[in-house]
């Protein structure tokens, strides 16, 4: 298979880290790229950020219309019915962009898997089930739709987790952000978790502490 289609941010100098980030439905690899100076990383910091593109396939709580997604929604109910096929099908090409990273010279301990709405969910999906110890996982205003069927790799057992949140959201729901959370604890992680007064979007202060965050993990 070949791999996702990619917008690259790279710094300045050679790589020594990298950040895989996954849009949202209907949006591009474009969507979170302007994030990236706002981020607040010094220059010694070396990230390469990698923004994917989702295939375009018939979404069915949109009439079937084609749009970039992840994997197909079929109910807007609370828990949100969804392809599990599909979502582990795209975690699959994100463990190749993972890999790609890796034979690039990036060590899978400096790769941070990071997704907002549907890409969170196959964030959750692909970090978790990843065979090696990745930097960490960063989830945004999005919810753990496998966390039932998801085969955890203990690689990952203690990897550092950032779920956050708008308190606001009217299309996920902050209670989903919330189980997921929870779901998280249950499973023997310790991910940090924070909300936001925003809607389904990015909040100045969440760009801060995601800098704040990336900074961690990475240093």
């Amino acid at each position: 298979m070949p791999l996702l289609p990619c917008v690259e941010v790279n710094p300045n100098g050679d790589p020594d880290s990298a950040v895989i980030w996954l849009h949202g439905l209907g949006a591009s690899g474009h969507d979170f790229e302007p994030i990236v100076p706002e981020l607040g990383l010094p220059e010694s910091l070396k990230v390469r950020f990698v923004f994917p593109h989702a295939p375009s396939i018939p979404v069915t709580i949109n009439n079937g219309f084609v749009m970039p997604a992840w994997y197909d929604i079929t109910e807007m109910t609370i828990d949100r019915k969804i392809d599990t096929a599909q979502i582990e099908a795209s975690a699959k090409s994100i463990h190749d962009l993972i890999n790609r990273e890796i034979d690039s010279g990036i060590p899978a301990d400096r790769i941070v898997v990071a997704g907002f709405s549907q890409g969170g969910a196959v964030g959750y999906e692909a970090a978790l089930s990843f065979p090696h110890r990745l930097a960490g996982l960063m989830t945004l205003s999005t919810y753990y739709a496998t966390h039932d069927t998801l085969q955890h790799n203990p690689a990952n057992a203690d990897i550092p987790i950032f779920v956050s949140h708008g308190d606001l959201d009217p299309v996920v729901p902050p209670l989903l952000g919330q189980k997921a959370f929870q779901l998280l604890l249950a499973q023997g992680y310790r991910p940090e978790h924070k909300t936001y007064r925003m809607e389904h979007s990015v909040h100045p202060e969440q760009i801060v502490d995601i800098g704040a965050w990336l900074q961690r993990v990475l240093k």
